[in-house]
């Protein structure tokens, strides 16, 4: 059991959401950010569908009433445990009593808290995770609020060292970001200069960036005509234009129909990039192939087959004088850069 002491902004419990219900007008909601939600889980020895605790912008503070095993990814929100710093995208070991806390993500936008087991609130309509809009799954359908108490599945015995994960598994993010687009299904309804501004302009993250979908702002994408279509079906990563020419990406709770023209759609393998990115971070486009798409899809599989191969085996423990870490994004003469900084305790052998 875990007890939500401050529940941060705007917490909530998710996994992989309900894709079989969309067929009945249902979102599939569910994790933003599937990479780093899956990297928990891998560290704390759950299958990557387990529950998880999603944390945007700003975390909270948490107590541990049993000993088990967790592991935060994602945006870097200086953990402290017991008011120690602590890693991101490591498994750690905790005992009753002990106190995580989260604050504002330096980095990134959302991070994930996975525990040995998952989060084992009810199951509705096939998931854990919270639909904020029709108060559904998670803790009463809602986000977290101080006091409530948040059950564990059963899990391996707790044992072993803090296991990190290598560099070559954590992303990087940066507050300029790429996404790699399909186009269609109405590209067609676009002028060719509409097209030409997706893939050419540089996009803003606007105020009005949520779960249901990323408003950007930048160069007008123009329709041939209007902007109106019949509605049809509507997916995550789907780009709609309105009549404004600023494009919507529809991201993990958005409807399953829409009446505006999609010019493309952002590859699933990219969708992390955007739930990580802030409002005034700024965003590309650039177009891709179905192909690719698929291609880029088995490389992330194969990421997961090779973090819990490593986690398995024995993993790659975390130094023990090992205090903090933390990244900075630079960019010197046009050029971006990525920094990790790590402070380190100095032994007394040396």
């Amino acid at each position: 059991m875990i007890t939500v002491l401050q529940p941060g902004l705007a917490s909530t419990i998710q996994d992989e959401g309900r894709a079989e219900y969309l067929a009945f007008g249902l979102p599939r909601a569910g994790v933003m950010d599937r990479y780093a939600a899956h990297m928990a889980n891998l560290l704390c020895g759950n299958p990557v569908s387990a529950a998880v605790l999603e944390m945007t912008l700003m975390g909270g503070s948490f107590r541990f009433e049993q000993a088990c095993r967790i592991a935060l990814c994602g945006a870097d929100m200086e953990p402290r445990l017991n008011g120690q710093p602590i890693g991101n995208w490591q498994a750690l070991t905790v005992v009753a009593g002990d106190v995580l806390e989260t604050g504002y993500a330096s980095t990134g936008c959302r991070s994930y808290l996975a525990v040995g087991g998952g989060f084992a609130v009810p199951m509705v309509m096939g998931s854990r995770s919270t639909y904020t809009r029709a108060n559904l799954g998670g803790v009463e359908g809602r986000i977290l609020k101080a006091g409530d108490c948040l059950p564990q599945g059963e899990a391996p015995p707790v044992s072993g060292p803090p296991t990190r994960l290598p560099s070559r598994f954590i992303p990087a993010y940066p507050e300029q970001i790429t996404l790699r687009v399909i186009l269609g299904p109405q590209d067609d309804l676009f002028l060719p200069e509409g097209i030409a501004a997706l893939f050419s302009g540089e996009y803003l993250v606007s105020d009005e960036a949520d779960r249901m979908g990323y408003r950007l702002a930048g160069p007008e994408i123009r329709h041939r005509d209007k902007a109106d279509i019949v509605s049809d079906a509507l997916g995550i990563g789907a780009i709609q234009v309105p009549g404004s020419g600023q494009p919507i990406v529809m991201m993990a709770d958005c409807g399953t129909t829409g009446g505006y023209a999609k010019i493309g759609a952002v590859i699933g393998a990219d969708l992390w990039k955007l739930a990580q990115a802030k409002p005034q971070n700024t965003v590309r486009f650039v177009q891709y192939t179905d192909p690719a798409a698929v291609e880029a899809l088995r490389e992330e599989q194969n990421l997961y087959r090779a973090a819990a191969e490593m986690i398995s085996t024995g993993g790659s423990p975390a130094p023990t004088d090992r205090v903090g870490v933390r990244r900075l994004n630079l960019r010197i003469d046009g050029q971006a850069y990525e920094i990790e900084m790590e402070e380190v305790t100095e032994n007394e052998d040396n």
